[in-house]
């Protein structure tokens, strides 16, 4: 799996014909940012500046979500604030920064190290009463207050399918890469609650889960 465009990465020809001995599922979470901001936007609809926490030490992931949120920030009149963590320490230090300068909401990029990190940072956003969006359900699931984006378990059956027939002799080569299309919006209401937000019937009726 991979969450960048392979063919940007190098890891095959195209997405069509892979040609070498990779192929797999494409989760095109990058390609999901400007529509997971906007959804931030809907919810935090007075907000107008927006921290953007990405991990330095993953240097194509970080750069793909600052090159594609900036441009969609502007169109939204948004104000974007960049603040890098790639350790627990930097993690807190970026906090101390929300709650020095208040940003109005929290815009956390799509990183591994970040996603392992999702309880301590979910605890940290509702301390301060940051309305934070996230890449994955699992933040959500911890009691983060949304999240937009691939649906993970649908992505590793594929990879199953995909293990399967490799293992039944096809040839990497012959597999299209195949990407992602069921996506999925996890709202947490109660966290919602918490932080004094009102969730508008336009996100309700769109949600694919509101965890009460």
């Amino acid at each position: 799996m991979a969450g960048e465009d392979p063919v940007k990465l190098g890891l095959v020809a195209s997405l069509a014909r892979p040609g070498g001995n990779l192929t797999g599922v494409n989760l095109v979470i990058s390609e999901l940012t400007a529509k997971r901001l906007g959804l931030l936007r809907e919810l935090v609809p007075g907000a107008a500046r927006v921290a953007v926490l990405v991990n330095p030490a993953n240097t194509a992931n970080a750069e793909t979500t600052l090159r594609d949120v900036e441009p969609a920030a502007r169109a939204m009149g948004l104000q974007i604030q960049i603040l890098k963590a790639s350790t627990s320490r930097e993690i807190e230090a970026a906090f101390a920064t929300f709650v020095r300068e208040r940003p109005d909401a929290l815009f956390v990029g799509n990183d591994a190290f970040l996603t392992s990190r999702r309880v301590p940072l979910v605890h940290l956003a509702t301390r301060h009463a940051i309305p934070a969006s996230y890449t994955v359900r699992d933040f959500a699931e911890v009691g983060g207050l949304m999240s937009y984006g691939v649906n993970i378990t649908d992505a590793l059956r594929q990879v199953g399918v995909y293990a399967g027939r490799i293992l039944k002799d096809a040839k990497p080569a012959d597999l299209p890469v195949v990407q992602s299309s069921k996506f999925e919006l996890v709202i947490n209401a109660v966290t919602a609650r918490m932080l004094g937000l009102t969730v508008p019937p336009s996100l309700l009726s769109v949600a694919d889960e509101v965890i009460e």
